[in-house]
């Protein structure tokens, strides 16, 4: 089939209509691959600028737990955050800046706690299997962070502080110039939090009350980016990115440890763009580097990528894309050193047979070291079955094939690693229907149902005196996932809420043994059920809201003998984005989350902040 494709690109299609998927360069933006273009039968939850405004010196973590179907597994405030999407790890959700990979290759998943909003302009989230589309590691789903500039916007700049409970201070500073050939960006942050928060210690007798401590947190980072229209065809883009990060790991409750991590990223991003009638060429090179620092245990890895692509509206109902990625790595860990190599080569092909009906087929194919992989397709398809000029029904389908390669940890750690683990596999399915209504009030709602079977599951089991991994478990995922909004403006008011809720179900099919307590039962700190909303009101540009998320049950272990209870936090805030001083726009807010000063863990003897206020001022030139 991708012989076909590469066929069909050469020789089987002539552009015949520049009516339809036009893909000219705008002459003041930056250009960004629309995300959506080859993703029919797809779910994808983008977040607009005022929501991003809205957690500002708040981490990814955050926004995703508070305001998408994603359960995130959280250590403690500022500690590691990692996502599960629909049941699957941390490891199987892929993540993305700026078009770049930047999962740590030894660890295969990236620490939430530490991507700041505040970083980036741009998140979306694709949920599914997503393999042939992004690669690697993209079973459960994926996250995309971008960073934006626009050209022929002079100079802007902001800057903005916060202050809040337990010794929170985050600082941003964003300034940017640009003309119609040239644009820079600027962002420089810093936060900080002590998190010296009470909490009940379980694993002290009688539960005292105790204040948390070796907890503190604090990071900083500096944006860059730049963009050249260098003619009216052709433009280049530069993005950097350097983030630090020092934390204290607060430990488990009962316990008085002392340890200390430092995180450093360097992540850089180039692309040269040029643009033809109906097809856009991509050439993209970058690199990543991550240091960690647990006590004095030094881990680092360099990631470096090279690929190109060819998008081409072949004609006004035929799309094509189609590409070669090239990525080498090297770890340097405190038990080992390792090197890998992959060629990923990818084709996507779009097809709108009639105006109501988009279908899509991906495919991509993945060598590593001295292994060659078979290719992984989705296919998928969107109808708008019934619309006027006030309604639209959709249904969407897809079936999909995933892969995760083994980390270098499971292939490479001394003692324990094994070098001959094979990749981890999945397939899926999934339908759902999507209905938008337009007119005195707006209303989106959709309901999808997903099941995933995922073979080859890494386990780390005990070897004599060391872990090794295996290809022991077997995995079985469905579910559904229901998410809606509605919007209305009256007179001076604007009145708009969203919701979502989750039911995943996430089962072990094979384990350690016939007698192994996991088979049938919900993987550990998996929640059955999920749920958030918000609802916003405002009138002459003052607005409030509350917020809540629920997170049901959660087993600590795999024989499901300890289970965590539920929990559902508030989170209520007031902003005025219109005070002035002068010629200053003063943008103020203030929020309180943990409204109602729960106490809960996400994980098992894992202290969580009670009640918190957090006040935020913005200078706007």
């Amino acid at each position: 089939m991708s012989v076909l494709l590469w066929i069909g690109m050469i020789f089987g299609f002539q552009p015949q209509s520049q009516n339809q998927d036009t893909v000219l360069l705008a002459p003041v933006e930056v250009y960004a691959p629309a995300l959506d273009r080859f993703t029919q039968g797809q779910k994808i939850q983008s977040f607009s600028k005022t929501e991003l405004n809205n957690y500002q010196g708040r981490s990814l973590g955050d926004l995703l737990q508070e305001t998408s179907p994603i359960f995130i597994r959280q250590y403690g405030a500022g500690m590691l955050a990692s996502p599960s999407f629909r049941g699957t790890s941390a490891g199987h959700t892929a993540i993305f800046w700026n078009g770049l990979p930047i999962n740590s290759p030894s660890l295969g998943q990236s620490d939430l706690s530490i991507l700041p909003i505040a970083g980036v302009d741009q998140v979306a989230i694709h949920f599914g299997n997503g393999g042939a589309l992004f690669g690697n590691e993209a079973i459960g789903g994926s996250i995309h962070l971008n960073t934006k500039a626009s050209f022929a916007k002079g100079f802007h700049g902001n800057f903005t502080q916060q202050i809040g409970s337990f010794g929170q201070f985050n600082s941003t500073l964003k300034a940017g110039f640009s003309t119609e050939k040239f644009s820079t960006e600027t962002r420089i942050y810093r936060e900080s939090a002590e998190n010296d928060f009470t909490y009940k210690d379980l694993g002290q007798a009688g539960t005292p009350e105790v204040k948390a401590e070796n907890s503190a947190f604090q990071q900083s980072g500096i944006v860059q980016d730049l963009a050249w229209n260098l003619n009216p065809t052709s433009q280049l883009k530069a993005s950097l990115w350097y983030n630090e990060a020092d934390r204290e790991i607060q430990p488990v409750m009962g316990s008085n440890t002392n340890d200390t991590q430092k995180d450093e990223s360097i992540r850089l991003a180039v692309d040269y763009f040029h643009f033809g009638k109906k097809s856009i060429l991509n050439l993209k090179t970058g690199l990543i580097r991550d240091n960690q620092v647990f006590n004095q245990s030094i881990n680092s890895t360099s990631q470096y990528f090279l690929s190109g692509d060819w998008d081409a509206a072949l004609s006004s109902k035929w799309n094509l894309k189609t590409g070669i990625r090239l990525n080498f790595i090297q770890g340097e860990l405190s038990t080992y050193q390792a090197t890998d190599q992959r060629i990923e080569t990818y084709q996507s092909l779009r097809f709108e047979p009639v105006e109501k009906v988009r279908l899509s087929l991906n495919l991509r194919q993945l060598a590593y070291l001295d292994q060659f992989e078979p290719f992984i397709p989705s296919l998928g398809v969107d109808w708008d079955f019934w619309k006027n000029t006030s309604n639209q029904l959709s249904l969407k389908a897809s079936l999909a094939k995933g892969i995760k390669v083994p980390t270098l940890n499971d292939r490479f750690w001394e003692p324990g690693g094994n070098p001959d683990l094979l990749p981890e596999r999945s397939k899926s399915g999934e339908i759902g229907l999507n209905w938008i209504k337009t007119g005195e009030f707006n209303l989106e709602n959709s309901l999808t149902y997903y099941r995933m079977n995922v073979d080859n599951w890494i386990i780390w089991l005990p070897k004599g005196s060391f872990w090794s991994p295996e290809n022991i478990r077997e995995v079985q995922n469905q579910g559904l996932e229901y998410q809606g909004q509605v919007s209305k403006a009256a007179a001076a008011w604007n009145i708009s809420a969203n919701w979502s809720y989750t039911w995943s179900r996430a089962i072990s099919t094979k384990g350690i043994g016939e007698n192994d307590p996991s088979i049938g039962r919900q993987l550990p700190y998996t929640p059955e059920h999920q749920a958030n909303g918000r609802i916003t009101i405002g009138k002459n540009d003052f607005s409030a809201f509350l917020g809540t998320f629920f997170v049901g049950q959660r087993r600590v272990t795999t024989d499901g003998q300890r289970v965590m209870p539920t929990y559902q936090l508030f989170n209520l805030g007031f902003s005025y984005p219109k005070l002035n001083w002068g010629s200053l726009n003063l943008p103020i807010s203030f929020q309180i989350n943990n409204l109602f000063n729960t106490d809960y863990q996400v994980l098992y003897l894992r202290a969580m902040p009670g009640r918190s206020y957090h006040f935020t001022i913005s200078i706007q030139l």
